[in-house]
This record gives C-alpha cells, sequence and structure tokens, in this order.
C-alpha cells in the first residue's frame, strides 16, 4: 500500500487536496474587477470613437453651410443674369421691329 490508502477506500486518493487557486469570492472580486476595466477601457474608446463623430459630423455641417452659401450667391447671380438676358432680348425685338 502506498500513502496509507487502505485497501477498503480504494478512492481515498480522491480525496486529497489540491492547491486552489484562491477562495471563490476572491476570484469572484477578481472576474469583477476584470469585467469593470474591459468595460471602462470600452467606454473610453467610445468616449473617443464619440468624439470624433461629433468633429467630424461639425466639419461636415461647417461644408454643407458654405456649400448652401455659394448656392445662394450663384442663385442669385443667376437671377440677375437672366434679368439683363431678358432686358437685351427685349432690345432686339425693338430694334428689329423700327429697321
Amino acid at each position: 500500500m502506498c500513502l496509507g490508502v487502505s485497501e477498503s477506500d480504494p478512492n481515498s486518493l480522491l480525496r486529497i487536496p489540491f492547491f486552489r487557486r484562491g477562495s471563490k469570492r476572491s476570484r469572484i472580486q477578481v472576474h469583477r474587477l476584470t469585467r469593470w476595466r474591459k468595460r471602462c477601457y470600452k467606454g473610453e474608446k467610445m468616449a473617443v470613437v464619440r468624439t470624433e463623430m461629433e468633429l467630424k459630423n461639425l466639419e461636415l455641417y461647417l461644408e454643407n453651410q458654405s456649400i448652401i452659401e455659394e448656392n445662394e450667391k450663384l442663385r442669385k447671380k443667376a437671377v440677375l443674369l437672366h434679368q439683363e438676358n431678358q432686358v437685351l432680348m427685349l432690345e432686339m425685338q425693338r430694334k428689329n421691329i423700327s429697321h
């Protein structure tokens, strides 16, 4: 017989205590801390992404405002050119009628 195992109890080897990694409570605390750290990191990453998106959104908004202003200027110029064109057409018609 080895290590004092009796023949009547063949499963007595299973009762030898194994090294434990710590109490269940400490493992749970470590797990919670790890989960918390991951969540914080993910939150920081999301905050960075959110800030980048807000900056890009602001940049696009300003670009759109610039385009809208330029469109208004071009529309006013087109109206003036159209009016000038109509005046010139009337003058041509008058000259053609008088000749």
